[in-house]
Order: C-alpha cells, then sequence, then structure tokens
C-alpha cells in the first residue's frame, strides 16, 4: 500500500516540482508507516528520485503520451494506483496536474484537495491544510474518501533530502483512445518558465512601452529569472499573453517576486500573492502593491533597475 506519486517532467528531464511532490509523498508515507512509489511518464532519468524519499519507480514508455494529455495521464496514474494499492495519490498544483486531477479523482472514486501547503496534520481523518479564496486564507479539509488525491502548492512544502535509493520498474499502462491528437507544439526554450521559476520579474504599465523591456529581461538573465507582465501590459499588445500572470492570468508561487512599475491591483496581487517575498519598484509611494510587499523601492524604474543590475553583476563577479 505505497503512497503513489506522479513526477511530471518535460522533454525527458524531471522537473523540480517531482522532487518537491515527492518529499510530500515521502512526509506521508512516513506518517502512514508504508513506501513511495512514483510514477514517471516517458522520463529518461529517474535515479534521483531516490534521493527524495521514493522507493520504486514505476517508468512509463509510451508515444501517445510524448504530449500531455489529461485523460491519458489520467488513466496512467488510475492503474499505477490500482497496482500498488495507493490510499493517498500525490500530484503537484501545476496546470496539467489541475486539468487531469478531476479526471483520476472519477476514475478513482477519490476525494480532491488541491493547493495543499503542509503534510497531514491527522491520517484519521485524513486532513490538510490548503490555500483558500486565492491565497487570502488558510483551510483545513478532512478527505473522507478510502482514496486520497493531494496537490501539493508549488514551493511550499520544499525539497527535502532523504538518504536511499529507487527501484525502476517497467510499467505499461492500457490507454484507451485520447480523443485529440497533437500535430506540433511550439515552445520557446531558451527561456525560464514561469511555472518553473525560483525567481519571476514582472513588468507594468509603468514602462511606458515595448521599447523598454530590454531592462525587465537583461535583470531576469542576471538572475536567471522567468520574464512576466501584468495584464494591461499583454491587453496593450507589449507582451504576449503567455506571460500574463495574476488572477485572470498565470499564477505566480515563486521565491522570489519583483514588481516592477506594477501598481498591484487586486486580481494580479491575488495571482501573485503566494510567493514568498515579493519586491516592488514603484515611483508612486501610494502604489497598493507596496502593502502587499516584502521590500519596496520608491523611485524611477529607469533609475532604479540599472543600477540594479550593475550591482548585481558586480556581485556575481566577485562570487
Amino acid at each position: 500500500m505505497s503512497v503513489l506519486v506522479y513526477t511530471e517532467s518535460e522533454q525527458g528531464k524531471l522537473k523540480k516540482v517531482a522532487f518537491e511532490v515527492a518529499s510530500y509523498a515521502k512526509a506521508v508515507a512516513d506518517q502512514l508507516g508504508t513506501t513511495v512509489t512514483a510514477i514517471a511518464i516517458n522520463t529518461n532519468d529517474t535515479s534521483a528520485l531516490g534521493n527524495y524519499g521514493v522507493d520504486k519507480v514505476l517508468t512509463v514508455s509510451n508515444s501517445e503520451l510524448d504530449t500531455f494529455n489529461a485523460k491519458g495521464y489520467a488513466e496512467a496514474i488510475q492503474q499505477a494506483a490500482e497496482k500498488e494499492a495507493s490510499q493517498v495519490v500525490v500530484l503537484s498544483s501545476s496546470a496539467n496536474s489541475k486539468y487531469l486531477a478531476p479526471l483520476l479523482a472519477v476514475f478513482l472514486n477519490a476525494g480532491y484537495a488541491s493547493n495543499v501547503i503542509a503534510a497531514p496534520s491527522s491520517t484519521a481523518p485524513f486532513t490538510v491544510k490548503r490555500n483558500a479564496f486565492t491565497n487570502k486564507a488558510f483551510e483545513n479539509i478532512a478527505i473522507s474518501t478510502d482514496v486520497k488525491i493531494v496537490g501539493v502548492s508549488s514551493n511550499a512544502f520544499g525539497l527535502v533530502e532523504a538518504s536511499g535509493s529507487a527501484t525502476e520498474e517497467a510499467f505499461t499502462p492500457s490507454i484507451t483512445d485520447l480523443g485529440v491528437k497533437v500535430e506540433s507544439v511550439d515552445k520557446a526554450s531558451d527561456k525560464v518558465s514561469i511555472a518553473d521559476a525560483d525567481i519571476v520579474v514582472s513588468g507594468g504599465r509603468g514602462l511606458k512601452g515595448p521599447e523598454n523591456w530590454g531592462m525587465i529581461e537583461e535583470l531576469a538573465d542576471v538572475l536567471g529569472a522567468a520574464t512576466a507582465c501584468s495584464k494591461p501590459v499583454s491587453d496593450l499588445g507589449w507582451r504576449p499573453h503567455g506571460e500574463h500572470v495574476g488572477q485572470t492570468g498565470k499564477p505566480v508561487a515563486s521565491n522570489l517576486y519583483i514588481a516592477i512599475g506594477i501598481s498591484g491591483a487586486i486580481q494580479h496581487l491575488a495571482g501573485v500573492n503566494a510567493s514568498k517575498v515579493k519586491v516592488v519598484i514603484n515611483s508612486d509611494p501610494e502604489a497598493p502593491f507596496f502593502k502587499a510587499a516584502d521590500y519596496g523601492v520608491v523611485g524611477d524604474a529607469f533609475q532604479v533597475v540599472p543600477e540594479l543590475i550593475e550591482k548585481l553583476k558586480a556581485f556575481k563577479a566577485q562570487q
């Protein structure tokens, strides 16, 4: 009766979130006195999972699942859970996992809690703490079904290393008609994605135009960060909609979120509130973002940001 964890990967490489959900699954398994089994779909190297508490990895190799398909992935995880007699299944709270989780809950007749931020406070009843009301509150929720599905919020539980190694076992689930055929995928490969980024640098209308976005990208390059923007910026066509973050865009739960020239509308704040440290740079001392920020700089971004970039470059040169 292992705890089952779905470990996400991209182009055959495990994502950082895979190790976080493995760490969470290990904490649950310790409470239940059992082991951790991971399912890895079309992943090249799973050996590092043993460093985060995984005892066994079910490796799936299926060309039909080369591109994400919620139904196909849910079927694979369902069959793995039934094979391992798993009563707890751990996922991330990524966009893909949130797509497949409701299907998986139906397949397993399971209760599902998303955006979970801590290990269970109790296993009888099985009770977890999760973010609620766009990260403005917490709630403790008990899952009473025989099978429980837990979606762990990004950067909430963290990476917890454990000594050990994981054995591998080939697993061939039966996948029915997927219903959707992906012809091609176009994706930028030279940038850090918002979902995977530890640091996000975001710009707003205070940048005055797309021609000034170079300093946002330069700061992001120095920090190894992803770039993002507010909704008005994407609506104006200054930046692609894929960079729009906030309640109506992509949610952000990074370790560091830097907002430059963003006033801080409530919808934007709701979408980035899960970030651990928020820094705002704005010339308006009354900007709402200052009330939500951990650190604030009142000043002209066109003066502050270039100086910040130079200071960071000098600091990195000394390392």
